[in-house]
């Protein structure tokens, strides 16, 4: 029997994982992933952006998280030796109504703690002569790394202080019983004493399998990029936001160096239509059924008709996503977006209709389950693992 099972083999599970270890460096650990490597899905699929914290409510989780999870991100990084480099944001205001919403951003970053600089379009054209906009909002925090790279290193030192990684090991079962929990995987069954888990794209599913009502429904929704060709590997010095509108629940099409050099273009936001739906032509039709008949997604889809229309446009019609990205960055031409691989979000809806915005935790007397990460979470994966581990160990005593 082992002592803490985790499930989920990304950037939350390998954080919680060595944190557990590194806090019971004596007890028997196991975390089993479905799939054969680490950070497989949304850790490795994402634009490698070390957030700051711009966006999000003062005082919030995700707030709090990631001011902290920045710092923490660098820290780790300089001891593993993995490349990062802070090159700072500029959210560029391309209209009067951008930039009134700018000046909400201001009083936001000031109330998250965060530097900033406010820039005049003039001093916006000298730092960067590619972008045009009527202003915009200097962070200079963020960063760039390669958050697979980070999760392979976690789970390096999960190994290191005793922990054991089953890759392979899809989990098909799961039995909460008096002083344990039993694991089925495809593998084989596994017993602990206390069960983490951190599923992302299936965490709704995890919650089912213990016999619980999770009170949500993971909605997918797949990012798609475009990297620029090698001839605009220098086309911005800084990683470049549109404002976003509030209205919206995510951030817009961005410019986003990335550690290898390049800048790829994205994400849009589409609905995705299998759970892991990757690709335009991936199709699940069980998953189209669940999403299509809960109510909670349905009234999401309602209220942003429109928007979606917009976004499913954007992603047909290369010209359409293009026309996204020269609001600000008037220079690009069709033939500079290059494919690139896509990203699904887990995002997390309430029965009611509402996005989950923030972080959301679902607890039984032995299983701690992660139930929804939203970005910043891979910024954020060493506070976040640490919140966890200080539940896990409230489940501990109580036990």
């Amino acid at each position: 029997m082992y002592d803490f099972i985790i499930i989920g083999g990304g950037i939350l599970g390998f954080s919680t994982a060595m944190q557990l270890a590194e806090r019971f460096p004596d007890k028997k650990m196991l975390l089993v992933e479905k799939e054969s490597g680490p950070a497989r899905h949304q850790s490795g699929h994402n634009s490698g952006v070390i957030h700051a914290g711009v966006y999000y409510a003062p005082g919030s989780l995700k707030a709090r998280f990631c001011l902290a999870g920045n710092r923490a991100t660098r820290e780790f990084c300089d001891r593993h030796k993995i490349d990062y480099e802070i090159c700072g944001k500029l959210l560029v205001a391309t209209n009067p109504r951008e930039l009134t919403r700018m000046e909400a951003l201001w009083e936001r970053t000031a109330a998250n703690g965060l530097e900033r600089e406010w820039l005049c379009a003039e001093a916006l054209a000298e730092r960067e002569p590619h972008i045009t906009g009527m202003g915009a909002l200097f962070i200079p925090s963020s960063g760039i790394v390669d958050y697979a790279r980070v999760a392979e290193a976690m789970g390096d030192e999960f190994q290191r202080r005793g922990g054991q990684i089953r890759y392979d090991h899809k989990v098909t079962g799961l039995d909460e019983r008096a002083g344990e929990v039993l694991v089925t995987t495809s593998q084989g069954e596994y017993s602990g004493r206390y069960l983490v888990s951190c599923s992302g794209l299936m965490a709704d599913r995890v919650v089912r399998l213990l016999g619980r009502d999770p009170g949500f429904t993971i909605c997918p929704f797949r990012g798609e990029y475009y990297r620029l060709a090698d001839r605009h590997s220098g086309i911005v010095n800084h990683l470049i936001y549109p404002i976003p509108d509030p209205s919206m629940p995510f951030l817009g099409v961005h410019l986003t160096r990335m550690i290898d050099g390049s800048v790829t273009v994205g994400p849009n936001a589409v609905l995705a239509l299998k759970r892991e739906g990757y690709r335009k032509r991936d199709v699940s039709l069980p998953d189209m059924a669940r999403m299509f008949t809960n109510p909670g997604i349905l009234k999401v889809l309602g209220r942003n008709f429109r928007p979606g229309l917009v976004e499913l446009k954007n992603s047909l019609f290369r010209k359409s996503y293009l026309a996204e990205v020269r609001k600000y960055c008037p220079s690009l031409a069709l033939d500079d977006l290059e494919p690139w691989p896509a990203g699904v979000r887990a995002q997390a809806v309430s029965r009611d209709g509402r996005l989950i915005d923030d972080f959301l935790f679902v607890n039984t007397r032995r299983t701690v389950n992660v139930c929804n990460a939203p970005s910043p979470a891979a910024t954020s994966a060493i506070p976040i693992g640490r919140h966890i581990v200080k539940k896990v160990c409230s489940i501990v005593q109580a036990s």
